[in-house]
C-alpha cells in the first residue's frame, strides 16, 4: 500500500493545530510530524530522533507501516514513524514494530483513523524546517499523480484545513517549496468548484499572481537555470489555470488584479517559450466558456446566474487592447501540429476584431499558405485511408477560414 497523499496532509495539519511555525534557520531540529523513515537493517533497534526521506523519492517504493499496540511485521521497503518500538524477531528473522506501551512514558505519538484512512502523527513537534516542508510537499506532489478519487481527496483536504496550509506554503522563500505547493494546489482545484471557492476566499489568486509576476534572482536568470525557472512558473500556471477555469467570479478578480497584463509579460519573456502555448490555451478556454454558456438554451435559475456572471466578463476586449492580436500568431511558426491547431483555433476566435493586425504581420500570409499546402496533402492521405473527418482536415479547414477572411 502506498503512502497516502492525505496521510501526509494530516501530518502537516497536526503541526498547524499545535501552533504551527517554521524557521529555515532553526538551530536544533526536533522530531517532526513528518515521520517517514527509510527502514534498513542498519537502523533496526537504533534509537533515532529524526526521520528522514530522500530528495528523489519514488512513489512506487514508498509504503507506510500502520502501527498498533501489538507487534507487527515490518515489510521490506516500508516506512515507519519515528518513536516506535522496533525489534528483530529472532525466531522468524523478521523486523517488527509497535506503538510503545503507555506505561513506559509519553511518546507524543498519536494514531488516527478516519474511515479507510489511517496514519501516525507526532504531537511533540510544534515546528518544522523549510527542508521538512519541502520533502512533505514533494511527497504530496508525487502521490497526487496517482490519485483516482481526486475530488473526494481534495474536499477532504479542505475539510481538515490542509488547503489553507498548502496556500500558505506559496509564500515560502524557497522556490522548490512554492513549486510543490503550487502543484498540489492545482491538483486539488482541478474540476472541483467547492475547493475553488475555498481557495479564492483564502487569497490563492493573489498569491499565484505574485508568483507569476515576481522576477527570479539574477543568478536564476543564467542560461543553465532557465529550465528550472520555467518549471517553477509552469507549476504556478497550472494552479492558476485550475483556479480560473469554469469559475467566472475568479476570472473577474483575475482581470481586476491585472492578471491579463501579468500573463502578457510572461508570454513575451525570454526563456518562457514552454509556457506560451499554455497561456494562450487558458485564455482561449476562458473566452469559449462564455460563448458556450451564452449559446446554451437553459431556463434554470443556476444557468441564468451563470450567464449573468459571464456577461460581466470582458476578457476578449481586454485581450485586443493589450496586443494579443499580434502575440498569438507568433506561435504559428511551431513545427508541432498540436500547437498549430490551438493557434489557428485562437486566431479564428479573434479574427473579427484582429483582421487588420493579422494583415499587417509580415510573413503571416505566406506562412498560412504554406500550412494550407501541407495540410491539403496530409488531409488527402487521411481520406485515402477512409477518414472522412480526420484531424488534418480540421487543421486545413481552420487555415482556410483564416485565409478567406484575410482577403
Amino acid at each position: 500500500m502506498k503512502l497516502g497523499f492525505l496521510n501526509l496532509v494530516l501530518f502537516l495539519i497536526s503541526v498547524q493545530l499545535l501552533n504551527y511555525c517554521w524557521s529555515e534557520n532553526r538551530q536544533q531540529q526536533q522530531v517532526s510530524a513528518l515521520t517517514v523513515l527509510e527502514h534498513t537493517e542498519e537502523n533496526v533497534g537504533e534509537s533515532k530522533e529524526e526521520a528522514t526521506v530522500e530528495d528523489d523519492l519514488d512513489p512506487e517504493d514508498m509504503e507506510v507501516f500502520y502501527p498498533t499496540n501489538d507487534w507487527q511485521v515490518v515489510k521490506p521497503g516500508q516506512a515507519i514513524p519515528a518513536g516506535l518500538h522496533v525489534r528483530l524477531n529472532l525466531e522468524t528473522g523478521k523486523n517488527e514494530a509497535k506503538i510503545p506501551d503507555g506505561e513506559t512514558g509519553k511518546t507524543g505519538l498519536k494514531y488516527w483513523k478516519q474511515g479507510t484512512r489511517h496514519g501516525m502523527v507526532n504531537l511533540d513537534s510544534k515546528s518544522f524546517t523549510a527542508e521538512e516542508l519541502k520533502k512533505a510537499l514533494k511527497l504530496m506532489k508525487l502521490e497526487s499523480n496517482t490519485q483516482t478519487e481526486e475530488v473526494d481527496n481534495a474536499q477532504h483536504l479542505m475539510s481538515i484545513g490542509g488547503l489553507q496550509l498548502v496556500i500558505k506554503a506559496l509564500n515560502a522563500t524557497e522556490p522548490r517549496i512554492q513549486e510543490h505547493a503550487a502543484f498540489v494546489l492545482g491538483s486539488a482545484l482541478s474540476g472541483n468548484p467547492k475547493v475553488q471557492i475555498e481557495a479564492i476566499e483564502a487569497g490563492a489568486l493573489q498569491k499565484l499572481l505574485i508568483l507569476l509576476a515576481t522576477d527570479q534572482p539574477v543568478a536564476m536568470k543564467k542560461k543553465v537555470w532557465i529550465k528550472k525557472i520555467s518549471n517553477f512558473q509552469l507549476k504556478a500556471l497550472f494552479a492558476f489555470s485550475s483556479l480560473l477555469r469554469h469559475f467566472p467570479f475568479a476570472q473577474q478578480q483575475f482581470l481586476k488584479l491585472g492578471g491579463l497584463q501579468i500573463l502578457g509579460q510572461l508570454f513575451q519573456a525570454k526563456g518562457m517559450e514552454s509556457l506560451r502555448l499554455r497561456i494562450m490555451t487558458l485564455l482561449y478556454d476562458m473566452v469559449m466558456e462564455k460563448k458556450l454558456i451564452q449559446g446554451t438554451q437553459d431556463d434554470s435559475v443556476q444557468h441564468q446566474e451563470k450567464c449573468r456572471q459571464y456577461d460581466e466578463l470582458n476578457l476578449l476586449p481586454l485581450m485586443l487592447e493589450q496586443d494579443w492580436c499580434t502575440m498569438v500568431p507568433k506561435l504559428l511558426t511551431s513545427s508541432e501540429h498540436d500547437t498549430r491547431e490551438k493557434v489557428l483555433r485562437t486566431m479564428n476566435l479573434m479574427i473579427s476584431s484582429c483582421r487588420s493586425e493579422y494583415q499587417a504581420i509580415q510573413g503571416l500570409s505566406s506562412l498560412l499558405d504554406m500550412l494550407q499546402s501541407e495540410y491539403e496533402g496530409l488531409a488527402a492521405e487521411e481520406q485515402k485511408e477512409g477518414e472522412t473527418d480526420g484531424y488534418f482536415l480540421g487543421l486545413l479547414n481552420s487555415a482556410n477560414d483564416i485565409i478567406k477572411q484575410l482577403k
